[in-house]
């Protein structure tokens, strides 16, 4: 069974490189674990593979389905069954998958000095149109500054710098009643991971981080530091991912309400800005400052580095990053948070030629989320790709001794971007130009292997 034609070259090595990689990361094996079981019928492996194919053959499921070799394809009943199955956990297969790749595939690429992070970041998953989509809700779209009719999509990832592995996500509803447009499904099991996935998407956004957090942890997963932008950053959060015993480096916003310790004092960031001494001439970081974010559970004061950057245009303007780790250097701060932009790139590789949101228009919620799960698996199989196409290390362990580690971010490069973010500091909505995302998302794109940007209508001299 291929849902991809063997009509060329490129369609054989897909089928080879897709073989591979099942069989490499033992897919049939993580679905058991994870709960896919099925009587009779089509195996949830040969559905799987199915669906996670479909992208590459540039047809949407009605029209696979009507070819006229489609005899050996699955039908249309067993896959929506299998698509709104609440049995499946597709989070536990998500992250196993994800876990053992990082583990079997990069760490050993990735040298034992080299910075590991979790990057945590939400995009829009738009339903727009829709009207009776199963815990639908009006969420803000931090882009436009507007309300839309769609889900928040929470994502967790781990990044060493040049590869970004998806963990796990949830699909947020609303926390508020009133925002939420169509409820929850009435008779489901509250055994099932369906139900469960349902009770999140109505949770708080930082306590559902938190979940993700503890989640990816507990799978084995090794980082030093977690990232977010300043939608998470308030002192509860940060302190509440100190817990997992993980440092934290985020953007902060000057919000007047959210106060710092410093000099036995409560200060907001801007009036902290005003106070704290800043160096003299051109130089790129204004000042750092140690304050701190409250107390623990014991009593004790939690401390935390912030670092003041220039924006280099506009001598006014300026953008703060917080670590908690007080000992980090203050370019190093800027070094690590610029590998924060990897989340971006994911998210438009996604939506712009993996189908997020756009493959099945089906109305329950687990379909959404299955749908999203085999979306972030097949960036799974582009990330391997990628850097195996940049990587001469893995062609070998003897020719690995006579490579280099692909280079981490510079210094350099991550401080551009944050000067980047200076203009549209003065609209608070601190997203990158489109000019300088474009760039990093077409430098993903050129690491591609040419017959898998044929195959997603990439040209070749686009990239």
């Amino acid at each position: 069974m291929s849902i991809v034609p063997n009509s060329s070259a490129s369609d054989q090595q897909l089928l080879s490189r897709v073989d591979r990689f099942f069989k490499e990361q033992r897919i049939g094996s993580l679905l058991k674990k994870s709960n896919f079981v099925k009587d009779c019928g089509w195996t949830c492996l040969a559905l799987f593979k199915f669906l996670f194919l479909l992208v590459f053959s540039k047809k949407n499921l009605y029209q696979a389905l009507q070819k006229k070799d489609s005899l050996d394809l699955p039908g249309k009943d067993a896959v929506y069954r299998f698509l709104n199955s609440s049995r499946y956990n597709w989070r536990k297969f998500l992250l196993l998958l994800s876990s053992g790749l990082i583990r079997n595939k990069l760490d050993p690429l990735t040298g034992k000095d080299r910075v590991k992070v979790l990057i945590v970041d939400d995009s829009l998953y738009s339903r727009a149109r829709s009207k009776a989509v199963e815990l639908l809700a009006k969420v803000h779209d931090h882009t436009t500054g507007k309300f839309v009719r769609g889900f928040r999509l929470l994502t967790l990832g781990w990044s060493d710098g040049n590869t970004f592995v998806p963990l796990c996500f949830s699909l947020l509803s609303s926390h508020d009643p009133k925002n939420r447009l169509v409820d929850m499904s009435e008779g489901l099991d509250k055994r099932t991971t369906g139900y469960k996935r349902r009770r999140e998407s109505m949770q708080k956004s930082s306590d559902v981080l938190i979940e993700l957090l503890e989640q990816a942890l507990a799978s084995g997963i090794q980082a030093s530091y977690v990232l977010f932008d300043s939608w998470f950053s308030f002192p509860s959060t940060i302190m509440k991912v100190l817990e997992q015993k993980i440092h934290v480096i985020c953007m902060l916003k000057g919000m007047p309400r959210v106060y710092y310790g410093y000099n036995g004092q409560k200060w907001n960031l801007n009036a902290l800005y005003k106070a704290v001494r800043k160096k003299r001439g051109k130089a790129k970081i204004l000042a750092s400052v140690i304050v701190t974010l409250g107390c623990n559970e014991q009593g004790e004061e939690i401390p935390a580095k912030i670092v003041f950057v220039r924006d280099c245009n506009r001598r006014r303007n300026w953008l703060a990053l917080l670590t908690t780790d007080v000992h980090l250097p203050d370019e190093e701060v800027i070094r690590i948070y610029g590998k924060r932009w990897d989340i971006e790139v994911f998210f438009k590789m996604t939506k712009s030629y993996l189908r997020l949101a756009k493959e099945f228009q089906g109305r329950s919620y687990d379909m959404m989320f299955a749908h999203t799960s085999i979306v972030f698996a097949r960036y799974l199989l582009l990330a391997v790709e990628s850097r195996e196409s940049q990587d001469p290390r893995t062609l070998g362990e003897l020719f690995s001794l006579c490579c280099d580690e692909l280079e981490d971010i510079k210094f350099a490069s991550a401080l551009l971007l944050l000067i980047e973010l200076f203009k549209s500091a003065v609209r608070e909505v601190l997203v990158l130009t489109e000019e300088k995302f474009q760039e990093l998302f077409d430098q993903f794109l050129s690491s591609l292997p040419n017959y898998i940007k044929g195959l997603l209508g990439v040209s070749v001299c686009e990239s």
